[in-house]
This record gives C-alpha cells, sequence and structure tokens, in this order.
C-alpha cells in the first residue's frame, strides 16, 4: 500500500451520528411483506411463485437468465397474495411479490453451506445467494468477483468508511460482528488469489479499528490490515477509496479490477463471512433508522420487503409529520414519495425528517465564488456544466469531462447559493447518453 501524502479533496459534513451506540435489534416479522423484483442494477427478476403459493425463507421467488442479476429469496415464510405493480425508489414500476406472513419463519430446506471447490463454484454460490452491493450500489457480487483479468488482481479493499451523516449500520456492524466481516475477507481472498486486504475505515470509529485490529493479530492474518482514513466525505466513494489506499487514480469508466483491486463494501464482506457458514442467502438487512421525525432512532435487522412504515413503528412511530423521508444518506440517498415503500437488498437507512431538516434552502444566483469546483475530488467545474447543461450543449460537457462526475453532492452541499448542482450533473450526464445514443 502506498502511504499517501497528498489526499483527494473532501468536504467536512455534519455527521450527525446518533445511534452509533445503538446495539442493533432484530425487528419482529411484519404481517406482510412487499419483495420487490428489481433489488440489483441490471435486469430485473422474474417471478417463481404465483398467487397461492406458500414460501419459506431463503426460498427463491425470482431470478432471471440476464446476465447482470441477482436471484431474490422470500425474507419470510408465508402465502404470495398477490404479484402487483409498485413505484420504485427512482420513480419507475416494478413488480413486487406480496407474501401474508404466517409468523413461524419455517426455513426453506433446502438452505446448507455451499460446497466450493473451485473459483467457478465460488462464483456460483455467490450469485445464488443473491448478494448484491451493500453499501448502496446494487451492482450483482458474483460479476465483481469474476473480472476478466483475474490474474491481475492482487488486492481486496473493503470499504468501511460510512462517511454519510446519519448512518451507523456499518459501524454497529463491525463492533457486533468483527468475525464474519474477518471471515469474508479471508474467503474472498483466498478463492480469488489475492495477496492483500485492507480494510478502510473512518478515524471517528476507533473503538471499531481497535477491535478489528486486536482480532487480526490474535488470529494471525498479516495480510489483511486496517487504514485509518480521514474522517471527511466522500472517502466511501469507490474511486476516492481506491486512491486513498493505493494511490492508483481511478478514471470514469474505469474497474477497480484493472487497477488490481477488487472492492466491496464491509456489510457485503460480512455477508460472506455468514454465507458460507450456514448457506442462508441475503433476506435481511441492517439499517439505521433515525431524523427528526422518528420518535427512537435505532440500528435494526429487518426483512426485506418490509414496509418504511412498518420499520418506522417499530422505532417508536413518527413524533412530528415527516415532511422528507430518504433511503439511504442525506448526501446520496433518495426521497422517496410514501412510507409504504419497502426495504430493499441495498438499503442502509431510513431518515425521516421534520422542520428545518426537510426545507430544501431557496436557490439564488450563482456568485462565481469557485466552492464548488474546490469541493470536487476530481477538480470538475459544476458551474460550467450547469450553463452547458441549460445550452443542451453536449460536446461542451463532454469536453468539461462530465462524466467523471461520480454525482457525489459535495459540490451542492458547500454552495452558498443553494444550487442543486449535483442534481444538474445527473441530469447532464443522462442527457449527454441520449445525444450519444441519437
Amino acid at each position: 500500500m502506498s502511504q499517501q501524502k497528498k489526499h483527494l479533496q473532501s468536504i467536512r459534513v455534519s455527521h450527525e451520528k446518533h445511534t452509533s451506540a445503538c446495539e442493533t435489534q432484530v425487528m419482529p416479522v411484519p404481517d406482510t411483506v412487499c419483495i420487490s423484483m428489481s433489488q440489483h442494477i441490471g435486469a430485473p427478476c422474474k417471478p417463481l411463485v404465483k398467487k397461492g403459493d406458500y414460501v419459506k425463507v431463503g426460498q427463491p421467488i425470482g431470478d432471471t437468465d440476464a446476465f447482470v442479476s441477482a436471484p431474490i429469496h422470500s425474507s419470510v415464510s408465508g402465502t404470495v397474495t398477490g404479484i402487483e405493480g409498485i413505484r420504485s425508489v427512482m420513480g419507475g414500476e416494478d413488480q413486487a411479490i406480496v407474501i401474508e406472513t404466517d409468523k413461524k419463519q419455517e426455513v426453506w430446506e433446502e438452505i446448507k453451506p455451499p460446497e466450493v471447490n473451485s473459483r467457478e463454484d465460488f462464483v456460483k454460490a455467490i450469485r445464488a445467494s443473491g448478494l448484491v452491493g451493500l453499501g448502496g450500489a446494487s451492482f450483482p457480487t458474483h460479476i465483481k468477483y469474476n473480472p476478466q483479468n483475474i490474474d491481475e488482481v492482487d488486492t481486496l479493499i473493503v470499504n468501511g468508511a460510512e462517511c454519510e451523516p446519519f448512518i451507523t449500520s456499518d459501524h454497529r456492524l463491525m463492533l457486533e460482528n468483527p468475525q464474519e466481516i474477518i471471515d469474508g475477507c479471508v474467503i474472498v481472498m483466498e478463492q480469488l488469489g489475492l495477496k492483500e486486504g485492507y480494510i478502510g475505515i473512518e478515524e471517528n470509529k476507533q473503538d471499531a479499528i481497535s477491535l478489528l485490529n486486536k482480532m487480526l493479530a490474535e488470529q494471525n492474518h498479516p495480510e489483511i490490515k486496517t487504514v485509518t482514513l480521514r474522517a471527511r466525505y466522500p472517502q466511501g466513494a469507490e474511486r476516492v477509496l481506491v486512491y486513498e489506499v493505493t494511490g492508483k487514480t481511478m478514471n470514469a469508466g474505469v474497474l477497480p479490477a484493472q487497477l488490481g483491486v477488487i472492492l466491496s463494501n464491509i456489510t457485503t464482506i460480512a455477508f460472506v463471512g455468514q454465507y458460507f457458514k450456514t448457506g442462508r442467502p441475503l433476506t435481511t438487512k441492517r439499517i439505521t433508522v433515525d431524523g427528526s421525525a422518528v420518535t427512537e432512532p435505532k440500528n435494526i435487522i429487518a426483512p426485506i420487503g418490509t414496509s418504511i412504515a412498518d420499520i418506522i413503528a417499530f422505532c417508536g412511530g413518527y413524533k412530528a409529520e415527516p415532511k422528507k423521508i430518504l433511503m439511504g444518506g442525506p448526501m446520496m440517498g433518495r426521497a422517496i414519495f410514501s412510507d409504504r415503500t419497502p426495504l430493499v437488498k441495498n438499503n442502509n437507512a431510513i431518515l425521516a425528517f421534520a422542520g428545518a431538516q426537510a426545507i430544501i434552502p431557496e436557490e439564488t444566483g450563482c456568485i462565481n465564488c469557485g466552492k464548488c469546483h474546490k469541493a470536487c475530488p476530481f477538480k470538475l467545474l459544476p458551474t460550467a456544466f450547469a450553463t452547458a447543461y441549460e445550452n443542451k450543449d453536449a460536446d461542451r460537457l463532454n469536453q468539461l469531462q462530465i462524466m467523471q462526475c461520480m454525482e457525489c453532492g459535495s459540490c451542492s452541499y458547500v454552495c452558498p447559493a443553494r444550487r442543486p448542482l449535483g442534481f444538474i450533473n445527473k441530469l447532464s450526464k443522462a442527457f449527454v447518453k441520449e445525444e450519444a445514443n441519437k
């Protein structure tokens, strides 16, 4: 690992880590779950069950033959009461399987630890588990773990930065399930032939750093080390983390494997450690529930498909009318239109805000202060992007390297005029792609 004296530009955000000392609570099984067939980047799954079918925990209920995909499993035991369209977090319509639970949580009989005798077996087992990037990206993990240039890859980087405000679910995972993290690292490194592993953790989580260092030393794993990151945003972004750990610059369109790296979120790695012991596929998710509208902020483990309304009810309900509900953090999370929206695999937080926290300040004119440029990790020009987008000038956007933007939102956060620069960047990237496809 290269010791870097120079860091990429980053910003200080108010971390608001209210739940960092809250031990994770397991939520009771709800009366119904609504399990989306679109919980990963790529082709949505097709239902494998029909109305009236009885399903068990861990039973596959959705899959597809598409290459970029991952199967979906029932998180409960109960009866399928319908297959219906639901509004997705992205604003489109997804298919979802609605299951009325019997609260028995009967486990599917075919669940058993996977038998792995080759790298191919390992990749197949990861796909069968339904695992996707659990830090938010939702890219199917079996594809990430099977790069074409695997012989050139020698390093595992585990993302434990958790740099978003409010979210503490990864921190709690590190404190409560450190062995699963270590086991997951060992399994991935052994199966993929990686020589060294690094767990990147922000410096404001010294208890997690100390615990993992102690256990790695006791279990004689010199090949795995923790890396203390600055408590700055966006340390957890893929391209930023790769640079901070290895010193290698990762431009847009470049995959970590092309730089000799496999990068996984710490929750993803911990799941691998758990899955190869139990064989139980991905059916639950640890999330942080917080915000000024929530009565009892908590870290919880809930069945995938649980409605946000049921999750909030487990946290004491609303203490004030929520004006905005986010899935994810305030920097890169998405606002949702209804608390009937179900929990999905890559969701790591539910934040419900009331009052001032939910208000978007009125936008004013740009004063050309340059703060957005200074905040950008890649020294891009958000105000120039905005002008080019307003003029519908795709050539200019390409000249300005719009595709280098990773949509971290740092520019919007620091803008004194409260311009939604990060969102304009997103629209600009979509516009450039549309123009290129004409």
